[in-house]
């Protein structure tokens, strides 16, 4: 099953004046392992990711943590039984991150329940978009589709997995169907699915030492 790049640009105003994205920000390396922590209403959760496990990946999700890009991101593709998708619906901080695509890599560490790859949607496609696995799919390990195999996995949800397993799930895949009103009115889109869950502040919570593991 192909899980698409959604990306997500209801232009939104920032109510800050400090910087979204800066290009230097990209080159930033991510320690070989790290627990980032993110909030929600209904609990927090962790996980804790590899850099060997997909180096590139683990990188910029480093760099989208450290420069708070997921601070109120979206859960609009939560699949029962599947995968609880997630990224920030603000253009103005997706339009940077966005081109910045990251390079593809092989498939190291596999789609097992609570672990975290890229969505992507095709060769060096993916950027910011991310997706919690809610079982084993090991299908997502060597599915293939246009020119690139299989999704990356690079991380787990090592506290917390509780509360992913509580994001509101009832919409699943229709969210889909009107994905376009996200382009246009945030508003009205969330109108139409009220229920959907949000991440209101991730952050890095631990770096641990490489002799600890």
């Amino acid at each position: 099953m192909r899980i698409p790049l959604i990306l997500l640009v209801p232009l939104l105003l920032c109510a800050c004046h400090k910087p979204v994205f800066r290009t230097r920000w990209t080159k930033e390396q991510a320690p070989e392992r790290f627990v980032a922590r993110f909030e929600t209403a209904k609990g927090s959760f962790d996980i804790t990711l590899q850099r060997g496990q997909s180096p590139k990946a683990v990188d910029r999700v480093y760099q989208l943590i450290t420069h708070h890009f997921f601070d109120s991101s979206l859960f609009y593709r939560v699949v029962p039984n599947f995968v609880a998708q997630f990224g920030n619906p603000d253009t103005v901080k997706q339009r940077g991150w966005e081109k910045m695509i990251i390079p593809d890599e092989p498939v190291i560490y596999g789609n097992r329940s609570g672990s975290v790859s890229f969505a992507r949607s095709g060769k060096n496609s993916r950027s910011v978009h991310l997706f919690i696995n809610l079982k084993d799919n090991p299908k997502l390990d060597t599915i293939s589709f246009s020119g690139v195999t299989g999704f990356p996995a690079f991380g787990d949800v090592t506290q917390g997995m509780d509360v992913v397993r509580s994001l509101y799930d009832g919409y699943g895949d229709a969210v889909f169907k009107k994905y376009e009103l996200m382009y246009k009115n945030q508003a009205a889109f969330m109108d139409s699915f009220p229920r959907l869950d949000r991440i209101s502040k991730a952050y890095i919570l631990e770096k641990i030492p490489k002799t600890n593991y």
